[in-house]
């Protein structure tokens, strides 16, 4: 059953496209222009119109919201339980050597279950609603001309389900970034679109993703030195992890840039001595080169610095490519398990190596314009921070707007939190939930685009939606196409 308006599974036709490989739909970031209103010679010259869920009957659609639910529920719950369970086990592993913490492992624990069980709820409800409200507005007239929004209005009304992951918990960076995923869809809609498509043109650019990851980076990165409270705890404690420098080094870096009184000129000296090096700092220092790396050259220490944050790195993305490959290619893996596994490994590598080249350049590109301008302040620190984002092109094509997208929100999230605290933005908003509107609006234009306009997606975004939502397969798939 497709979601469309009057069923139609649009540009969906696998034996009228040119790639049956992958199901008919273009991998790259600008989608292949299709012209939805074309014939399948195989199915005797008709439309690729009318597939309507009308034709299932009451315990079909019941059977296909029990088994959305349940699939939604999977996904929500191994994503959020896989990065838990490395949570926990780095946790443990550095049990040894860790300060007195909040939490005991027996609370860290349980606090994951219930994390899991939440997330699991959350998108199971979100897979369950969608599927209900679209079967109920397709009962009441799935052939009206407002049909043809059923998916807008069956993600708008399933967005709330958001709620279940706490009443308290705010998730504005997951609202901001799946605000960007709709904007990206629909922005690719408009580069289809004759009357937008000029308009939308900039956007097929094909370095436009790099460019965007410079403008995160340094938004990103400059606010983590000067002002890192503008952070979400949890991406705080991800930054303190992967930027490499104990805070007393980035409290001096910080006073240094925005020119307060220096605090802990002692405790940085005592830092460097416990690791074995004799630093004296000179409180009238230009740059604080001697601060950030000690005893090192600027060259040495980013090589120094980049073998340690490859360690880091691999921890971070190995669930990021298993987890999904057990969900998506389950069925591949008993067949080529190695091919599938290498595949993974080394997309692990790979992104491991984009994490570290990034951290790592983050202070190279910091020495490098800070010596340049032979000075540091808070625009020189933005300007060497804006660089580092080209350290995105060791990744794969496919996955630079994904990371770029990501680190875009983190940066508008963080940008306005800024203006906020400095006057320019009120500090209290009425709407206490925005997170939950911002993210119900953001997923009704993504339903919308997955029913209308299914050729922008990626196909295996489309296989994750079509394997939760059960939309079957087009009517030119059944017996004459499979003959073929």
């Amino acid at each position: 059953m497709s979601p469309s308006a009057d069923g139609a599974v649009n540009g969906a036709c696998r034996c009228s496209s040119p790639s049956r490989e992958n199901g008919g739909f273009n991998d790259g970031v600008t989608p292949r222009l299709v012209d939805v209103d074309q014939t399948c010679n195989l199915c005797n010259g008709s439309k690729l119109t009318s597939y309507s869920s009308s034709s299932l009957t009451g315990s079909e659609k019941l059977r296909r919201l029990v088994v959305a639910s349940a699939k939604g529920f999977s996904i929500g719950a191994g994503l959020r339980g896989g990065l838990a369970l490395f949570s926990i086990l780095a946790r443990l592993r550095r049990k040894r050597t860790r300060k007195v913490e909040s939490l005991t492992d027996k609370e860290a624990i349980l606090v994951g279950i219930k994390e899991t069980i939440r997330y699991g709820l959350f998108l199971g409800t979100f897979s369950g609603t969608f599927v209900s409200v679209d079967e109920i507005i397709v009962a009441l007239g799935g052939h009206n001309r407002t049909a043809k929004w059923r998916a807008l209005i069956a993600g708008l009304v399933a967005g709330p389900s958001m709620l279940l992951t706490g009443i308290n918990t705010q998730h504005t960076s997951l609202a901001v970034y799946i605000l960007m995923r709709a904007a990206v869809l629909a922005s690719r809609c408009g580069i289809k679109s004759k009357r937008f498509g000029k308009l939308c043109k900039p956007l097929t650019w094909e370095h436009g993703d790099i460019f965007l990851m410079c403008l995160s980076s340094s938004q990103i990165l400059s606010s983590y030195l000067l002002k890192p409270e503008s952070f979400p705890p949890s991406y705080r404690s991800f930054l303190n992890k992967h930027v490499g420098k104990d805070l007393v080094i980035l409290q001096g870096v910080k006073e240094h840039a925005s020119g307060l009184p220096y605090t802990n000129f002692e405790e940085i000296e005592k830092f460097y001595k416990a690791k074995g090096a004799a630093v004296k700092l000179d409180p009238d220092m230009k740059i604080p080169c001697s601060m950030i790396h000690g005893n090192q050259a600027c060259g040495s220490h980013v090589f120094t610095f980049f073998r340690e944050a490859y360690k880091r790195s691999l921890p971070v993305y190995l669930p990021v490519y298993l987890i999904p490959t057990l969900l998506v290619h389950r069925q591949g893996l008993l067949k080529r398990p190695y091919t599938i596994l290498g595949k993974s490994l080394l997309g692990t590598a790979r992104s491991s190596l984009f994490l570290s080249s990034f951290t790592s350049s983050a202070w190279m590109w910091t020495c490098t314009v800070n010596r340049l301008f032979g000075k540091c302040d808070i625009p020189i620190v933005a300007l060497g921070t804006f660089p580092t984002g080209l350290a995105l092109a060791v990744e794969k094509k496919s996955r630079r707007i994904e990371i770029s997208l990501y680190c875009l929100a983190r940066a508008i999230e963080s940008f306005f939190t800024c203006m906020a605290d400095v006057g320019y933005l009120p500090k209290s908003m009425n709407l206490k939930r925005a997170d939950v509107v911002i993210f119900s609006l953001s997923t009704a234009i993504i339903m919308q685009c997955y029913a209308q306009e299914r050729e922008v997606f990626r196909s295996k975004y489309l296989s994750v939606l079509d394997w939760v939502f059960g939309v079957p397969p087009p009517p030119c798939e059944n017996s004459c196409c499979k003959n073929r």
